[in-house]
């Protein structure tokens, strides 16, 4: 039986560059329409999907040098935390019997061009994950290891949207948090969010 520990045993973990720019034909676990999980191992791959995104992200901005002194070191926490949930999520999949799906191809366009941007859309992806994570939380109803699991990366990925958010000094409603409960999205609308930046189509 899985329980949390499993799943949130992760290590720093070297991601290689070409974890999503060189899989060229890399299907992606965003599924369209209806939230209607194919089991436990299929949520875990949307969640999979969503952390190697941010994972590459910030390996990439982390690389562009834009941050320097305090930001850069939660900056370089963060990127270690989300590869830490890729290898996390990987090895959870394996031991449930599954595949785990291949990362997709990336592009993120100008999110490098400025310190600004680099956080502005680092903000968007840790409050997408927030809420992509609470959405899925009832597919994993029967699965109460899992939940728990899940919910613990939810909180780490509340708790980097807020660190995002005070690096960028916004305010405390609406900006470090999102109203005193947090919103869940189903599939759509975080394949909505995330679209721009994944340019390989599913192959299934």
């Amino acid at each position: 039986m899985m329980n949390r520990r499993d799943l949130i045993r992760g290590a720093a973990v070297a991601i290689p560059g070409s974890v999503a720019l060189s899989m060229l034909s890399a299907k992606w676990a965003f599924a369209e329409g209806v939230d209607d999980f194919d089991g436990p191992v299929d949520v875990l791959n949307y969640a999979l999907t969503l952390e190697y995104l941010e994972a590459e992200f910030y390996r990439q901005g982390n690389e562009a040098g834009l941050a320097e002194g305090r930001a850069a070191d939660y900056l370089s926490t963060i990127q270690t935390d989300e590869e830490a949930h890729v290898m996390a999520l990987q090895d959870t999949i394996a031991q449930l019997g599954g595949t785990a799906v291949p990362a997709p191809q990336v592009d993120f366009g100008q999110a490098f061009g400025s310190l600004e941007s680099y956080l502005e859309t680092a903000y968007t992806f840790e409050n997408l994950g927030v809420q992509a994570y609470l959405g899925a939380a009832p597919a994993l109803f029967q699965q109460k290891e899992l939940l728990s699991a899940a919910a613990s990366i939810f909180g780490v990925e509340a708790r980097h949207a807020a660190i995002i958010a005070n690096l960028q000094e916004k305010a405390a409603e609406g900006g470090v948090y999102q109203g005193a409960v947090e919103t869940p999205a189903d599939r759509s609308t975080v394949l909505q969010a995330a679209s721009p930046f994944i340019v390989a189509a599913r192959t299934y």
